[in-house]
């Protein structure tokens, strides 16, 4: 009687799940940390024309525009966030950086976004 032959197909499918598994992972981290960063510069953006927005009235004030980035981007869940205002005669300016929050730090995670639009002011008819 011969001995019965053993199934070397298990074996195959072990090795390629091996070797594909890691790679799905690892598209996967990819996908989930590209929509952390959209969302992460989307949040800087929105500030940046949040606090352009409030300074640029007639009665907006840097404070108050401070005030409204630094709401929007601790709720938006960014860190280390650094807003400069500059509010000229005729133009506000206002700049956001910030940390998007990341699952591995590959060193593309600070964002900078920035916002002007022109001051409103009386004038003469």
């Amino acid at each position: 009687m011969a001995a019965p032959r053993r199934s070397e197909r298990g074996l195959s499918e072990s090795v390629q799940f091996a070797v594909v598994w890691p790679l799905l992972v690892l598209l996967t981290l990819g996908i989930i940390q590209a929509g952390l960063w959209l969302h992460g510069r989307n949040v800087a953006q929105r500030a940046a024309v949040a606090a352009v927005d409030a300074a640029r009235g007639s009665y907006g004030t840097s404070a108050e525009a401070r005030q409204r980035a630094q709401t929007l981007t601790s709720d938006g869940g960014l860190e280390g966030v650094v807003i400069e205002l500059s509010m000229g005669g005729t133009e506000v300016r206002a700049s956001v950086t910030a940390d998007a929050p990341t699952i591995l730090d590959i060193g593309a995670g600070r964002l900078h976004e920035t916002a002007s639009a022109p001051r409103e002011r009386v004038t003469q008819p």
